[in-house]
């Protein structure tokens, strides 16, 4: 059975139904400082010592780590936040307690608790914020990390969720993702008659907002990985193309003129460009590049009848991984950017979409489908070492972390008659396949696109 129509208004329909995965020192406002070192023999802030446990034993062991209160109200809701984005990870073990924020703590206290790391600090300010933060090893009694956060009191979860990037780095050697956003499709109304509108929130669901006004559908967001902007799908006055969002501006305009859909937009690397698909006159859909200082577009792939959709950028953008039915069935292919010959990759039981590399470059996620369910899973980029993360009614969408560490995805329901008790949500996994957890929003949501970390 093949998921694609012979019509190209066919095309997307299925590419946007249930089985559409198919188819389709300063940083930003918030200004740091080294704090001074407390006793002779700390590490100094931004030491390269040695990470003090790998993700991977992480995972077998998370790090018990005591994470006090700041101070009262705002500080409060500081540390409430960095213990929030360090537990969601399922690679840290927060406990309570209290560790002074001016003077060197009970390192014999803290071995006695169990824990292995610690964090002080403190909060003043009203108008403009101050958030101090030292990290200290427990069982070398050292200081690892000393910083001082300033900023307007409306970036004080901005300041939280750095403090975190700035933990998350120091014990475990790779960049956090926390002081990052996701874009998402949010959805409202009867399941068959759903009003969907472009959105954006923190990584951790607060500070959502709409960004258009459900007067059409809208789907597909994609973050630039170099600026405030979105490109995604729009059925604007009836007609189905891809359009970029400035986030700066709320301007939105059209990228390219095609006869046909455009549709599956895709940044690359270096954010000069976007590939995309767009429908042929027999039926089929084919890849293009588009130059978004020229709007000078490039053909990649031209197989009559053959649908090709959902490319995705490899991180150095040598290549680009793709979904296509050239073989019969919806499967992923790998190509170079140039055009050219491309090679298949999966082979496994059932109908595979959505390919996304990661930014790690070690990885692709996906989406197959097969025995009545979806599943998201992970392979090489030569198709070896599949395995499974999840499965699910729909399992759809997925977007990394900028990090590669965890993947956003939309999960959705079985849908009782008329459509009772169906959802759209969007869930966090690890790409070990553990920890899967839902992040909270005030409306259904689908389509998650992870931003890169905020500057």
């Amino acid at each position: 059975m093949s998921f694609f129509s012979d019509t190209e208004a066919g095309i997307l329909q299925r590419h946007l139904s249930r089985r559409s995965l198919l188819g389709g020192a300063a940083a930003g406002g918030v200004l740091v400082t080294p704090l001074a070192l407390l006793g002779g023999t700390a590490r100094a802030a931004g030491d390269s010592a040695p990470a003090e446990i790998t993700v991977a034993g992480a995972h077998q062991a998370p790090i018990p780590i005591v994470i006090p209160d700041f101070g009262p109200g705002l500080g409060n809701q500081i540390s409430g936040v960095i213990s929030a984005d360090l537990s969601s990870t399922g690679l840290f073990q927060v406990m309570g307690g209290t560790v002074p924020a001016s003077v060197q703590p009970d390192f014999s206290a803290l071995k006695g608790r169990g824990a292995r790391v610690a964090v002080a600090g403190s909060a003043a300010g009203s108008d403009s914020v101050r958030v101090e933060m030292r990290l200290w090893d427990v069982v070398a009694g050292q200081q690892m990390e000393g910083r001082a956060y300033t900023a307007s009191q409306s970036n004080w979860r901005r300041i939280a969720h750095i403090i975190a990037d700035a933990i998350y780095k120091r014990l475990l050697g790779e960049d956090g993702y926390f002081d990052t956003r996701i874009a998402y499709i949010s959805r409202t109304g009867p399941r068959r008659h759903q009003s969907t509108r472009l959105a954006i929130m923190d990584q951790d669901g607060a500070n959502a907002h709409m960004l258009t006004n459900g007067s059409w559908l809208t789907l597909e967001p994609r973050f630039s990985p170099i600026s405030e902007q979105l490109a995604f799908l729009s059925y604007a006055n009836n007609r189905p193309r891809v359009y970029v969002y400035d986030l700066n501006t709320g301007q939105q305009t059209i990228l390219g003129t095609f006869e046909g859909i455009s549709f599956a937009p895709r940044f690359s690397p270096d954010g000069r460009s976007i590939i995309l698909s767009a429908t042929t006159r027999d039926g089929g859909a084919d890849l293009y590049l588009i130059d978004l200082a020229t709007q000078h577009r490039r053909r990649l792939t031209s197989a009559p009848g053959v649908i090709d959709t959902s490319p995705c950028f490899s991180p150095d953008g040598q290549n680009i991984v793709f979904n296509s039915d050239r073989g019969g069935s919806p499967q992923l292919y790998v190509m170079s950017v140039n055009g050219g010959d491309a090679r298949r990759i999966s082979y496994g039981h059932g109908h595979y979409g959505s390919p996304v590399w990661s930014p790690r470059g070690d990885q692709i996620a996906f989406v197959r489908i097969g025995s009545g369910g979806f599943t998201l899973g992970v392979m090489g980029p030569d198709g070896v070492g599949e395995r499974s993360l999840t499965q699910g009614f729909t399992v759809e969408s997925p977007s990394f972390a900028p990090n590669g560490r965890a993947l956003a995805f939309c999960r959705q329901n079985a849908a009782g008659a008329g459509g009772a008790g169906f959802s759209s949500s969007i869930a966090v996994i690890d790409v070990a396949g553990f920890n899967e957890h839902i992040i909270p929003t005030t409306t259904g949501a689908s389509d998650p696109a992870w931003s890169p970390l905020r500057r």
